[in-house]
């Protein structure tokens, strides 16, 4: 078991921790659930907490699903510019991206990449992801315990991933791998320090510009290589621009769907009357998939820089100051989601959720994210009657990536 779950079991009870050392930066606050009661006193008694931290300097932490709507949905007063992660750019390693840019820059290389995931190429690829699917469940063992994190989670996530770049299938796994590096912080264990992090990436654009190379000189194509190849405002990109988009659909392809796969599981089993409603009726499907999505909250926060000074949630924000959007804690604020602590496949308006963000910054995958789940549940419930969790989930050490490592599981029949 990880370094991660282990040493959480002695933490004293977030109520009982002066508040003012409350600290939203430590990866270690979201392993075992903890930060779901950190969040539930910072919403009840601060829930505009301010924190000036070392390396990260001033910055505040919004945990009310109205005020993050309100930051999220206010460009103009919050910008993306620079980061959408508590630490400022790496000057030395600047990765643009459009996530992180302010319109019009933004707009319009979102748009370079966004019929990828237009209705009519969802439903095109429908069909292909159901076999994959099938092909999937038909090769998992019975009755053994296996970790369904890397034989169910990653490896759907990441031949989805191969299909939307035409990346080479053979080295598909190159790309799980590229995500996770690019996530990965000093104590994740997955990179012994940010040299070597560098150094990987830089391997992902090495590899991704042989494939700019070979689109370019081809006729444009449905793959997001070849739309940004072609794309009137990325074409000219700079390599390290190029690898910052990279790594921007990298993750958003991966993260989300791939740590909702294994949350799925994981909450059924913890909630057994919803795996029996599902049972009972599978047509429930579709409203349960948003459901999981936001109890999993793939993505725990994102940042913004305040442009001007501005108040929020009674607080004085100064120009310049960062804001941090809980996106994790908005998804359990039960002012704004009825009995937002419980997981409930029937739940009213399943979609009003802030795992996908809102306003011009809203996950452009969603609805293929959403696809790829509902297939995913269709085809698990047409096999198998339980997939049952047989030990403790092991969670990633980051307070950015709410995803896993491992959940060991039994599937039968």
């Amino acid at each position: 078991m990880s370094e991660a779950v282990q040493q959480n079991d002695d933490r004293p009870d977030p109520y009982s921790i002066p508040i003012n050392e409350i600290d939203l930066t430590r990866s270690d606050m979201f392993a075992d659930d903890y930060h779901i009661r950190v969040f539930e006193r910072l919403r009840k008694e601060d829930p505009v907490y301010f924190q000036e931290h070392e390396e990260f300097g001033r910055f505040w932490n919004v945990t009310r699903f109205d005020d993050i709507m309100e930051v999220d949905t206010n460009p103009g007063i919050f910008s993306s510019e620079g980061t959408i992660v508590m630490d400022d750019v790496d000057e030395d390693f600047p990765l643009p991206m459009f996530i992180a840019m302010d319109p019009p820059k933004h707009d319009k290389q979102r748009m370079e990449v966004s019929g990828a995931v237009a209705p009519v190429n969802l439903a095109k690829m429908e069909g292909s992801i159901r076999q994959r699917v099938q092909n999937i469940l038909d090769s998992l063992p019975l009755n053994e315990e296996f970790n369904w994190v890397d034989l169910v989670s990653i490896e759907l996530t990441t031949q989805m991933l191969a299909t939307l770049f035409d990346f080479p299938f053979e080295d598909r796994h190159k790309l799980t791998w590229w995500s996770d590096v690019a996530t990965a912080n000093d104590d994740s264990g997955i990179v012994d320090n940010e040299e070597e992090r560098q150094a990987i990436l830089m391997e992902c654009l090495e590899y991704f510009t042989r494939l700019w190379n070979e689109r370019v000189n081809e006729e444009p194509r449905g793959d997001l290589v070849s739309m940004l190849a072609h794309g009137e405002s990325t074409k000219n990109m700079e390599p390290m621009e190029y690898l910052g988009n990279l790594i921007l659909l990298i993750v958003g392809g991966n993260d989300t769907t791939r740590n909702s796969i294994t949350g799925g599981v994981r909450f059924l089993n913890e909630n057994p009357d919803e795996y029996q409603k599902l049972r009972d009726n599978p047509g429930l499907i579709p409203t349960m998939v948003p459901e999981i999505i936001r109890y999993q909250t793939p993505l725990a926060y994102m940042r913004r820089t305040a442009l001007i000074d501005t108040e929020l949630g009674g607080k004085q924000i100064k120009q310049g100051d960062k804001v941090i959007m809980w996106y994790v804690s908005g998804n359990r604020d039960s002012d704004s989601i009825t009995d937002a602590d419980s997981f409930l496949i029937d739940r009213k308006q399943a979609r009003r959720h802030l795992s996908f963000g809102f306003g011009i910054h809203r996950c452009m995958g969603n609805r293929l994210a959403e696809m790829q789940l509902r297939i995913l549940w269709e085809e698990i419930m047409q096999r198998f009657h339980t997939i049952e969790v047989v030990g403790r989930p092991v969670t990633v050490h980051s307070n950015f990536v709410k995803g896993y490592s491992e959940l060991p599981v039994i599937v039968r029949a």
